[in-house]
């Protein structure tokens, strides 16, 4: 019985009761998908290659020197390099010979392109950091290398020929990087010793272009143009005391001129006795400058030395003159008449005047040749001093290009120097490096050999397959009783008519066709699980006997 077309009634609220009525109407909905995923799950998880992780890790040994000693010549961060390594390691040339090697994946290179089967590899390669100390990014004392396959000996040899190479890695990585630091240094130190040589030389030919005119000469200059212009005041000083006192022993010396004069006017007796007397008093005069050269003389040497007894000589036969012309004297006194007595005192005083005059004859001969060194001294000193007047003039000229110079070499040496600096450093680096005393890599734990594998997780897996199946087989059960309207039971009947129910007639069927249609139903079922059954058992045979 079917309620009336057209009339909407709302559905009654379901009990127990009526949710074991529908389960056994929708037995076959509810457990046919769930058989089915039950199955699918188990041959599929079983059928589904087991993969084996091995793990190796490597711990990384700080410098064995202290930092604030020597300073490593490779500043990148440790999870940089890790990144940095790991893509030349995950290469393809690397990955090619690591396949070709170990003879990975036969199948998959059988039907796949070998790029595509070194991306599969890279996906089963993971570099994972163990620890981090001082934060994210700053420190990884030690990180693992896993990779997956199926065959647990060939996982673990991979690893370890992927540890091998992390570690030749990483010290080819810190040596070349510590031979280029050290080598751009060489070349930027050798750069800025030639720009430094260009720029001495270039302030060499200035400072010898310019020698005298330099800048940092001002004070010099200044302090001799100084005494130049004193000692050119002393100079002129003197020049004009030596002509006031040459024009006073002019003076001088014609007075004496005069006076001599006056008393060469006396008789000729008197002028040849006074002429003889100068004589005698020249011969005087030169028998007393050999006797004190003879004196000096014996002071320094012996009466045998040469030059003694030529002096000796020498004053023997000025004494012998001296003699004879006193003789002379002597004689001409008696031969002469006593006509007129001769004034003696005149002639001293002509004496007197004479040897006077010749005084400052020689004294005046003096004074000219004072006077004549002075101007030659007083015109050189002019000629220097306009010499260093024209370099003070011209200093500010030069003065610019000048402090260029000096500025461009001092930072030039600053430079020079720095980088010599750095470049002792990054040298001490690398003898540190070629030690083996800088930061380098060893195998805290050498590659496992997996023993079970990681994946797949078959009873999850399995569990879930048929959780997704019974829930799948419930939710077509209640879709097909939300599409089916018909009265199930009196409960049906007594809500959707609200008539009281007296008796109900039961359903009368074919008994035969009853049996027949229960009997097709658990031939199917019980053929769909014997399938399931053996298609389970073979999967799982070929899974822990049939695998070469």
């Amino acid at each position: 019985m079917q309620p009336t077309e057209g009339l909407s009634v709302p559905r009654r609220a379901l009990d127990v009761e009526d949710y074991i009525d529908l389960a056994r109407r929708h037995k076959g909905w509810i457990f046919g998908p769930f058989l089915f995923t039950l199955v699918s799950s188990v041959v599929g998880v079983y059928l589904w290659p087991d993969s084996y992780v091995s793990t190796g890790v490597i711990k990384i040994v700080p410098q064995q020197v202290p930092q604030n000693m020597v300073q490593s010549s490779v500043n990148q961060e440790m999870t940089d390099r890790i990144n940095s390594m790991a893509q030349t390691i995950e290469s393809r040339t690397t990955l090619t010979s690591i396949i070709n090697t170990f003879g990975l994946y036969q199948r998959e290179r059988s039907r796949m392109p070998i790029e595509d089967v070194i991306e599969e590899m890279k996906r089963k390669i993971e570099i994972l950091p163990v620890a981090t100390v001082g934060g994210p990014g700053r420190q990884v004392p030690a990180f693992a290398v896993r990779f997956s396959y199926e065959n647990r000996y060939l996982s673990q040899r991979v690893v370890q020929d992927l540890v091998s190479k992390f570690i030749d890695e990483h010290t080819r990585n810190r040596s070349d990087q510590s031979f280029q630091s050290t080598q751009f240094f060489k070349d930027e130190v050798e750069q800025a010793r030639k720009e430094l040589d260009d720029t001495e030389n270039k302030l060499t030919t200035f400072r010898v272009q310019n020698n005298g005119r330099l800048p940092d000469q001002v004070d010099a200059n200044m302090r001799q143009l100084q005494a130049l212009e004193a000692q050119s005041t002393y100079v002129q000083t003197a020049m004009a005391r030596a002509n006031q006192d040459k024009l006073q022993l002019e003076t001088n010396l014609r007075i004496f001129k005069d006076q001599l004069a006056e008393l060469n006017k006396q008789p000729a007796e008197v002028a040849e006795t006074q002429q003889k007397s100068q004589r005698l008093m020249e011969a005087e005069r030169d028998v007393e400058g050999l006797k004190n050269i003879l004196t000096a003389l014996r002071q320094r040497y012996t009466n045998t030395n040469p030059d003694v007894q030529y002096n000796e000589a020498l004053l023997a036969a000025a004494e012998k003159k001296r003699e004879a012309l006193l003789k002379e004297e002597a004689d001409t006194k008696k031969e002469t008449p006593v006509a007129r007595p001769v004034n003696q005192q005149n002639v001293r005083d002509a004496r007197d005047l004479l040897a006077a005059s010749q005084r400052v004859a020689s004294q005046i001969e003096a004074k000219d040749l004072e006077v004549q060194e002075a101007v030659r001294e007083l015109k050189h000193l002019n000629e220097q001093i306009k010499a260093y007047q024209g370099r003070i003039e011209t200093i500010p000229l030069g003065e610019k290009e000048y402090g260029d110079l000096l500025r461009e070499r001092d930072l030039l040496k600053d430079k020079y120097q720095h980088l010599q600096e750095n470049l002792a450093k990054a040298q001490i680096g690398q003898e540190m490096e070629n030690r083996k005393q800088g930061e380098t890599l060893e195998i805290l734990d050498p590659a496992s050999l997996p023993v079970n594998p990681d994946e797949p997780k078959r009873p999850i897996i399995i569990s879930v397959g048929a959780g997704i199946g019974l829930l799948l087989g419930i939710v077509i059960a209640g879709a097909r009783e939300m599409k089916d309207t018909s009265l199930k039971n009196l409960k049906d009947v007594r809500a959707y008519t609200n008539l009281a129910v007296l008796s109900s007639i039961p359903l009368l069927e074919n008994a035969l066709l009853v049996r027949r249609k229960r009997r097709l139903f658990w031939l199917a079922w019980t053929s769909a699980v014997i399938v399931g059954t053996i298609a389970m058992a073979g999967s799982m045979y070929y899974y822990y006997f049939g695998r070469v």
